[in-house]
This record gives structure tokens, sequence and C-alpha cells, in this order.
């Protein structure tokens, strides 16, 4: 049993218990007759990244349906889940995960919502000994934006997500299939880890970019919540920029795409990760988010199934829509695969009040999910420890009987998710 863990169990459990924890400690709760185990989860669900989190509520009451009846050891396991609203805010994902670890006294951490909120609460997590499950973020900005070490790694928190070159050849595919021959490319990206991965003149999109015969119009970063795209769009009008692309915030796309409309500027190709995710984003747009592009890494269409429900992605998908009324969301199926994850480990560990055998579970993790297989093994898809590369595909937001339908338009990086539609050019 770890150090950290005796330490932080005795802090929590006040003076009286503290006399007791060593007998206590010894004893593995496999030996009890039941075990209570908990599970914190850190997402936003208000503030500008709150479509992260729309689907949170619903994930975590079916999670705790369905994960009623866990064993470990043959004993019964009460899992509790513990939610923290990040505020989109990172400084709050840190505070939240801290709070989780020292104040809740959870046995493990699980964390979505874009590198604001992933890299923090890992960070934490890495400094607490706690064990920790991250997701939707691009591994670059995770791994390399928490300073990561490709030769040694992560001791306590693993990802599984796509990465920049996977977004990077899906966009590249749906402007090849436009037949645009221009080929400036007006980039927007923010002051934030995301912003400055994407635009990284080595590690993001400029050289492949390049490499296509693609050349970035980098304007310089701007800073997040911001309101006057004025100079970004000088410069996209003055190069002929015919295709847009970056990662941004909902508000941030919206300001910038209707000061475009004010000032003449009109693309003929819009691909924007992170702000056109959302179908309640698009529907905000009205006529102006018919057309829009972006990278799909979940949809009704993978062929994928749940290890903890038995649900297909369309399933899934299905009682979403059915239960809030609600349009689909791409963050459903990776919330989903956090807490299938989390099972998985649970059933597996060798002691479940012992950080250290947690984390041995967390790492020889070897499943098939609601998003693809995940395995922390040193396979082809773990381009550094601690990270699992999941399928990506390209689509396009087309309207379907007036409302907003995102459609699968490119598939070459995965074939097999299959394509929904063809592409067609704004306007």
């Amino acid at each position: 049993m770890t150090k950290h863990f005796m330490n932080r169990r005795a802090v929590l459990a006040g003076g009286a218990s503290l006399l007791a924890a060593p007998a206590i400690l010894t004893a593995s709760r496999a030996s009890a007759q039941s075990a209570t185990f908990k599970i914190g989860f850190v997402n936003p669900a208000t503030g500008p990244l709150a479509g992260f989190g729309e689907a949170d509520q619903y994930i975590m009451d079916a999670a705790r349906a369905a994960m009623g009846g866990l064993t470990n050891n043959g004993a019964p396991v009460q899992v509790e889940i513990i939610y923290k609203d990040t505020q989109s805010n990172s400084n709050r994902a840190a505070e939240v995960a801290v709070e989780l670890i020292e104040s809740d006294g959870v046995d493990l951490i699980v964390a979505s919502g874009a590198p604001d909120t992933t890299n923090p609460v890992a960070d934490q997590c890495e400094l607490n000994e706690m064990p920790c499950i991250t997701t939707v973020a691009p591994w670059q900005p995770y791994f390399f934006g928490r300073n990561g070490n490709p030769a040694t790694g992560f001791d306590y928190s693993y990802h599984f997500f796509w990465g920049l070159e996977d977004v990077i050849a899906n966009f590249l595919n749906m402007w090849d299939s436009t037949g645009i021959t221009a080929k400036n490319v007006a980039g927007l990206f923010p002051n934030d880890a995301d912003g400055n991965a994407w635009g990284d003149p080595e590690l993001g999109l400029p050289k492949p970019l390049a490499g296509r015969g693609y050349t970035v119009i980098d304007p310089g970063r701007y800073q997040v919540m911001n309101n006057d795209f004025s100079s970004q769009i000088a410069a996209f009008k003055e190069a002929g920029c015919e295709i847009v692309t970056g990662n941004m915030i909902p508000p941030d796309f919206a300001t910038f795409w209707s000061q475009a409309a004010q000032q003449g500027f009109n693309p003929k190709v819009v691909t924007i990760g992170k702000a056109l995710l959302f179908p309640s984003v698009i529907e905000s747009l009205g006529a102006r988010g018919d057309g829009l592009t972006s990278e799909i890494w979940w949809s009704p269409s993978h062929p994928f199934t749940s290890s903890l429900t038995g649900e297909t992605a369309a399933q899934l998908a299905e009682g979403y829509v059915k239960s809030t009324g609600r349009a689909w969301t791409q963050p459903i199926g990776f919330i989903h695969g956090l807490f299938e994850i989390a099972a998985d480990v649970i059933k597996r560990t060798e002691a479940l009040d012992d950080s250290a055998a947690v984390v041995a579970a967390l790492a020889a993790t070897d499943m098939d999910t609601i998003v693809g297989k995940i395995a922390w093994n040193g396979g082809a898809t773990n381009p550094v420890k601690n990270v699992v590369r999941t399928p990506l595909v390209g689509g396009q937001w087309q309207m379907k009987d007036g409302k907003p339908d995102l459609v699968i338009t490119s598939n070459k990086e995965a074939t097999n998710i299959p394509v929904g539609g063809e592409m067609k050019l704004i306007g």
C-alpha cells in the first residue's frame, strides 16, 4: 500500500481514526462483505465550454445504474460518483480536483472537456498520487502541455483521444475533396493550450499542411473571449483565403463568424475544432451554421459497443435523444467510455483501498469500449506512454428537416466508420 494513500486517508479520518488506521489499512477492502469506491468526475457544465458537459447527468445516471452489480474479488462494490463543475475555468478545475482528493476522499478521478480541464486535473492527480483517466483533449496538448517526457510518461494519469496528426489528416482529406485551388488557409489559434499546440509551426498544423501544398496564414495568437477579429479578417481577405481553420471556443467563433459576414469575408470552407462540435452551437448560428465542418470523434454510426451496458453507439445516442429531447452530441461516447474503463478497473484491482493497486489495474487496461479499443500496453495506438489514440473522421453540418445534422463525409483515416454523405461548399 502506498505511503501517499495511508497519509491521505489518515488526514481525512481524523484523530480517533488515525490511531486505528494501521489495523484498518493493512486489510484489503476485498476482505469485507462489501466495499465503497468513489469516482470523482470533473467536467465543464457551465461557461463557454458547457457543451462538453451537456450530457453529463444522463451518462452519470446510466453509469450508476450499470455499475450497481459490480464486484471485486467476489465482494460487491458500491460505486459513488461525485461530480464537479469546472465552470470552464482551468484554475477551478485544479481546485475541484484537490477538493475531490482531500475532502471527498475519492479513489479515482475521471475528467473531460479539453485541455482546459484535463491538464490541471491530471497535474493535481500526479502531485497527489491519485489514479486519473482523462479524455476529450488531443493528446499533444494534453501530454506536451503538461511537459510530458515520451521516454517516461506519467505515473498516475492516463489519457485516450485522437491527436493532431489525426485531425490534420481529416481536415486535409475534406479540403482536397472540394476541388478548391486557392491554397492559403486562414488560421485562428487562441492563446491557450489547444491554440498554441494547433498553431505550433513544427508540431501543429502549419508544417503538415505545407507538405500538402497549403499555406497557413497565421496573424498570431488572440486572447480567449475576444470581441474583435477585424485584424485577422483583414489579413485573411488580403491573402485570398477560401478555407478557414483553427481551434476556438463557441463564443469566439460566433463573434468571428458574425464579423466575417459584416466585413465581406466569405470563405467556401470553414473547418474549426472545438467550437463546431455541438448541435446547440450550430442551431444558435441559424442559416450560417449550414455547411460548417469539423472533426467527428464519435457518432451513432461508429461500429462500437459499450462493455458496461451492451449498447451500440446508435442505441446509446438514441437513448439520450429520447430521454432528454435534445440532439445527440459527441462527448456522449467518450464520457461513457470513462465510466466503462472505471468499471473495468474496479473489477480487476487487487485492492480497492490501495492507490498503487488501482493505478496498476488502470495501466493494464485492455478492452473494447463504445469509442474503440483502449489499451495502454505500448501498442500501435500508443504514441507515448499513458496515451491511447482513438479513431477520427471528418464531417459537415447539413440541414435536415430544418435542423442541423452532422454528416460524416470523410473516413479515409478510419474506413470502418461509414460515410453518410458528400461535402458541399458554403454558399
